[in-house]
């Protein structure tokens, strides 16, 4: 079970970094215009703060990188408790603000290894 919910306490991280990249550097580009269904203009005006919002992102990923990495396991599951918690909560409140689907997308594996964490405990 735990190795179970590290897979996916990586995966939420692979995910926000990948969040990070489109956020940050390709939200004006085709490929970023394209997975957020935006005009150029539309991408312009709002780059500031896609790219402030990837850096969240980066600091959630960074934060559930350091929960896999940490040497004592006890300090490693809270910092995984913590990270995964704070995943969710973003996710659910895209969900209620932007679009439901990213409940999904963003919460799912955070809501998945919080499961397999729990399990492992």
């Amino acid at each position: 079970m735990a190795l179970i919910a590290n897979l996916l306490v990586a995966l939420t991280a692979l995910a926000h970094l990948g969040f990070l990249v489109l956020e940050m550097f390709l939200w004006t580009k085709p490929q970023g215009r394209k997975v957020f269904r935006m005009t150029p203009e539309k991408a312009e005006t709002t780059r500031v703060l896609a790219a402030n919002q990837g850096l969240y992102n980066g600091f959630l990923a960074a934060g559930l990188v350091w929960s896999l990495t940490h040497p004592q396991p006890e300090f490693a599951v809270q910092l995984k408790l913590f990270f995964l918690v704070c995943v969710v909560i973003a996710a659910i409140y895209g969900a209620l603000t932007v679009k439901p689907r990213i409940l999904l997308v963003q919460g799912g594996p955070a809501i998945a290894a919080l499961l397999f964490l729990f399990l492992a405990s």
